[in-house]
């Protein structure tokens, strides 16, 4: 990269950090975008002259609002809300809400700025949006979680609809938190229409929806394992997290005979020499999905699973060809890619919104270890998604196999872009490049042929 381009990026950067000072993960997030589009608009410079990217990196909304609720004890609580709404340039605002302790505005705008490049790389007509609460579900009676969801919903329900904002769930708001907001703003709104995606099948949900994000992320791993001559047979992979898309991504890489080697939760992980087994799984499910349990409880399930308490899935002791990131974000740093790629890693797919920092995306690179980005390989969930707003507008449900087959499309389709836009003259592909610039040529082109808005 020339000085120029280098002073312009930093130019740039100085200038989005002093608005939105100490907000480390959106200013990660930006940068990443900052670094393949400014040297592209030099070569394109419509876009500079649209001044697109100073555009993009503000919201188009930011609204925050106070939550009380009443806990069991009947001592009224507080948390507060949020829903940035980034860009509907190409459609009506999409993203998930999360309901964590860690959430604050930054983490907010990161994955608000990430929903836009990635709702575009689906190629669906859906804009970038995230929300959600710092409050913590965990350990809550259903009453507590049903009375903070419907006091959220009260004042949410006045920014959203499904012709303007369709918000879907994240870590914390799975399929009951979705029912009791759902609820809520059928009452409020006096309306049964689809304003919400992750719903339960008996009343507009979509089959594989559970599933989307964690499958989806293996069929984009399958492509990328194919650019190398190779398939997930017999791979050794890594995986962290435990939740929706680590239970799903381990589901479909047994089914095509991948040997998961690691899961994990924020009390340690647990190694599986072997591999996973679909038994292994079951129980994993039962334990996270139902009873909110601990992976420690695996290894005293199961003779064969070794557990390493308070430890990152990287630091595993055996050696590994692929890790699948899907917990949380920059859970992955330098010190891990050093380890992982020194333990013989080929290929590298964020599960989860911006598992790795910086710096490991950098090594991972530099290695030349293949490296999917999250807003390309965790696409499947809000793909599902907009499958599903698609099924409430016609008032239907398709198949589980015509929701599976159009996610495989999708994500073959991501694959196919991120290659066509990060694919050098040698052959080699920069996923990184190409997911970003795939991404912001759709949006840009849109806010183009809209005008100064």
């Amino acid at each position: 990269m020339s000085n120029p381009i280098e002073s312009e990026i930093n130019a740039f950067m100085d200038e989005v950090k002093a608005k939105n000072p100490n907000e480390t993960e959106f200013l990660q997030s930006v940068r990443e975008v900052a670094e393949i589009t400014i040297p592209y608009m030099e070569e394109h410079p419509r876009y500079k002259e649209a001044n697109i990217l100073h555009r993009l990196v503000e919201p188009e909304r930011v609204i925050m609002f106070r939550v009380p609720w009443v806990d069991r004890t009947g001592r009224i609580q507080v948390n507060r809300g949020y829903r940035v709404q980034f860009s509907s340039a190409i459609g009506p605002y999409k993203g998930g809400l999360r309901f964590h302790p860690s959430v604050n505005l930054s983490i907010l705008k990161f994955l608000g700025f990430e929903q836009i490049f990635k709702n575009a790389l689906t190629t669906l007509p859906l804009g970038g949006a995230k929300g959600g609460s710092d409050f913590d579900p965990k350990g809550k009676s259903d009453r507590e979680v049903m009375k903070f969801c419907q006091s959220f919903m009260t004042e949410l329900h006045r920014h959203i609809s499904k012709y303007t904002d369709i918000p879907a769930g994240d870590i914390g708001v799975g399929k009951r938190e979705i029912g009791y907001l759902f609820g809520q703003y059928k009452r409020l709104e006096n309306e049964f229409t689809g304003v919400l995606t992750g719903k339960d099948l008996n009343w507009g949900g979509s089959l594989i929806r559970p599933e989307a994000t964690g499958y989806g992320a293996v069929y984009f791993m399958v492509e990328m394992l194919k650019t190398a001559k190779d398939d997930f047979k017999g791979k050794r992979v890594a995986v962290s997290g435990s939740g929706n898309v680590a239970q799903f991504t381990t589901e479909k890489i047994i089914e095509l005979k991948g040997k998961v080697i690691t899961v994990s939760d924020s009390s340690g992980y647990i190694y599986a020499e072997d591999g996973l087994t679909t038994d292994h799984l079951k129980f994993m499910m039962e334990l996270k999905n139902q009873d909110r349990g601990r992976v420690s409880e695996m290894a005293e399930k199961f003779s064969g699973l070794v557990y390493y308490e308070d430890e990152p899935a990287w630091n595993l002791p055996g050696e590994v060809d692929v890790v699948i990131p899907c917990a949380t974000q920059n859970e992955l740093g330098e010190e891990d890619a050093r380890k992982l790629v020194e333990k013989g890693v080929r290929f590298v797919g964020e599960g989860a919104n911006m598992p790795c920092t910086t710096e490991a995306v950098h090594l991972f690179q530099k290695k030349k270890v293949l490296f999917g980005p999250g807003k390309a390989v965790n696409a499947g969930g809000v793909a599902a998604s907009g499958l599903e707003m698609a099924q409430n507008a016609l008032r239907l449900r398709w198949e589980r196999e015509k929701v599976d087959e159009k996610l495989l499309y999708i994500m073959r389709n991501i694959h196919a872009q991120c290659v066509r836009y990060g694919e050098n003259k040698h052959g080699e592909i920069d996923y990184v490049k190409g997911a970003n610039l795939a991404g912001f040529i759709k949006v840009a082109d849109a806010m183009i042929d809209q005008g100064a808005v």
